[in-house]
């Protein structure tokens, strides 16, 4: 009777499981045919006077990604724009030209995105301004980044009950010492000689941050923080002084009034006056004719012809070993077979690698590193560098014909660590477990989380790193026509901005992903006759309809980040505690810059 009940009880809570798991699936599809419905989002036909409606609400991704899910919003299963860096750019290029196009409106409040792609758009909308044709921001709130886009347009408004967060530059870094304490836990960490800088280990076995992570984050804060206030004081005419003082007394942050006064605006209305301010500007009488990124992107068409083909591969996310899902992370064998193929194709003449990476394995990242060198003796490549190029990213990077960064991209980070969790305190004392192995050699039971490393596996792992961490050194010191001495002066797992890079050898140029192609094109001696392609090629909507909903992982991730906010990140963190064990490449994982 007993077995009948648990066999009943798993049978029902299976077949529960099931009817959820299904009701889920058929909300989301829901969410998507309504999404695909929506004329808004799928029209292909701009009107006569429209504008370009830009709202950058999300964590702006360097590529707009097929997959069915990356545009619902988990929390209200709507449809969201999420269109990517390369779309966003192309879009305000064709809209100077475009003569159905009178100008661009920013909605904007928060934009969670690092400062590189915020400058990027920006810079390309500084260049949208040539045209003669007018930008417009409002916002209720502006938070910091959001404000630092908007500066860039003719006529700033805010709400007069609204606020304009300008405060300054604060990265927190969350630290792990005290909860592991308490859990028993305990993170052997094994790192080279001369790593002083290379932080990531340090949430482990610290409580706050040591003096030489401290200084390189005053330094990278001061280099980002100065990028800001020039463009800032450039386009609103106030001295960094002045906008140094408006941020040390939070005059803004909660005084409309006070962003007026200052001229950090141009004056405080209410959205119905912002859109009868845009109906004046186009002319219209009734409605505006307002078209979002993602349908913006899908009325027009590359009308570039050609045989010759300049490959970006984007390169984004954290770098693991094998394969996986690269619309979120870099897989060694995924990415490798990308550069393969463009390397073997005939039409591609050159390839742009776009790094966005904070790195991760170091076997991986040296598997890539192997694919780029031998593509390098056949074709140029040339890197751009986005928000992150750093640890592995920078590996990747580094033997690349021309480097590109923009100011505030964090590079660098040249050095190696290990991390390798023991958990016998935790699971013999606080779960009640306790273990005994059997074993035919001293060190059969090595990497096991229930003991810790003995002396000699430990000196074994040192070993390692010290290795790695030379082949690194070297391989920057090759790729960078340096000595391996002063690659190691300046290695040490220390992070630099961008602007900093270029001063010590490891960027040769400030720029964006547009310079990194025409400078591809130049160099494989293409002139104007070339065209430009994106890898790796993204499969067809259904194939990746299948593969989301078959991705429980990954909707349960898009659903956590949509429902926990601002707190995802610890999450994530805590997660990182067991996926980032063996030997790293990778500047912190969890360093949020506000």
């Amino acid at each position: 009777m007993k077995f009948s009940k648990v066999l009943l009880a798993a049978f029902l809570g299976t077949l529960i499981a099931l009817v959820i798991n299904f009701f889920i699936k058929i909300g989301v599809v829901s969410a998507m045919i309504s999404a695909m419905s929506s004329p808004t989002e799928t029209s292909t036909t701009v009107k006569q006077n429209s504008v370009l409606h830009m709202k950058l609400d999300y964590s702006i991704p360097d590529r707009t990604t097929d997959n069915p899910f990356g545009g619902i919003n988990f929390q209200t299963m709507e449809s969201q724009d999420m269109t990517g860096l390369n779309d966003i750019l192309r879009n305000i290029e064709h809209a100077k030209t475009d003569d159905k196009i009178k100008g661009i409106y920013l909605e904007l409040s928060s934009i969670p995105t690092s400062t590189a792609t915020l400058q990027e758009i920006r810079d390309k909308l500084i260049e949208f301004k040539e045209s003669g044709k007018f930008i417009v921001a409002y916002s209720e709130n502006y938070s910091q980044s959001a404000y630092y886009m908007a500066s860039v347009a003719d006529k700033i408004y805010l709400n007069p009950e609204g606020a304009l967060d300008l405060h300054g530059m604060a990265s927190q870094i969350t630290f792990y010492k005290h909860l592991l304490d308490k859990l028993d836990i305990e993170m052997q960490i094994v790192r080279g000689p001369n790593n002083r800088f290379k932080s990531a280990v340090e949430p482990y076995f610290l409580d706050k941050m040591s003096e030489a992570n401290r200084e390189q984050m005053d330094k990278l804060l001061s280099s980002v923080w100065g990028q800001i206030l020039l463009g800032i004081s450039q386009n609103r005419n106030i001295s960094e002084e002045e906008l140094n003082k408006i941020a040390d007394n939070l005059e803004t942050v909660f005084n409309a009034d006070k962003a007026l006064e200052y001229g950090l605006v141009d004056n405080l209305y209410y959205k119905d006056q912002v859109l009868e301010e845009l109906k004046g500007l186009t002319g219209s009488n009734k409605t505006i004719n307002a078209v979002g990124n993602a349908a913006y992107a899908k009325s027009y068409k590359d009308k570039k012809s050609s045989k010759n083909e300049v490959a970006i591969i984007y390169a984004s996310g954290q770098i693991y070993d094998g394969k996986g899902d690269e619309t979120a992370n870099i897989y060694s064998e995924n990415l490798s077979k990308t550069i393969r193929k463009a390397r073997e194709d005939e039409n591609v003449k050159a390839i742009v690698l776009r790094v966005n990476s904070p790195g991760g394995s170091a076997v991986a990242s040296a598997i890539i590193g192997r694919e780029l060198d031998l593509t390098k003796e056949v074709k140029p490549v040339i890197v751009s560098m986005g928000n992150y190029a750093a640890s592995g990213g920078y590996w990747i990077s580094a033997k690349a014909d021309y480097i590109y960064a923009d100011p505030t991209t964090l590079t660098g980070s040249i050095g190696v660590f290990g991390t390798f969790p023991n958990a016998q305190g935790f699971l013999n004392d606080k779960v009640g477990l306790t273990f005994d192995v059997a074993k035919t050699n001293e060190n059969a039971d090595f990497g096991s989380i229930t003991q810790p490393l003995t002396e000699f596996q430990y000196g074994k792992l040192q070993e390692m790193v010290v290795k790695t961490y030379g082949d690194f050194t070297n391989r920057v010191a090759e790729g960078r026509g340096l000595t391996q001495s002063y690659v190691d002066s300046i290695g040490q797992g220390r992070v630099w901005s961008g602007v900093d890079a270029i001063e010590i050898g490891l960027v040769d140029e400030l720029g964006d992903m547009e310079d990194a192609i025409a400078f591809a094109a130049k160099k494989a001696e293409l002139g104007d006759d070339y065209k430009v392609t994106e890898w790796p090629q993204q499969k067809d909507f259904f194939t990746r309809m299948m593969e989301s909903m078959n991705d429980s992982e990954d909707q349960l991730d898009a659903a956590m980040r949509s429902k926990l906010g601002a707190y995802y990140d610890y999450m994530k963190g805590l997660e990182n505690l067991q996926k980032n064990t063996g030997i790293q490449a990778r500047m912190p994982f969890d360093m949020v810059i506000e």
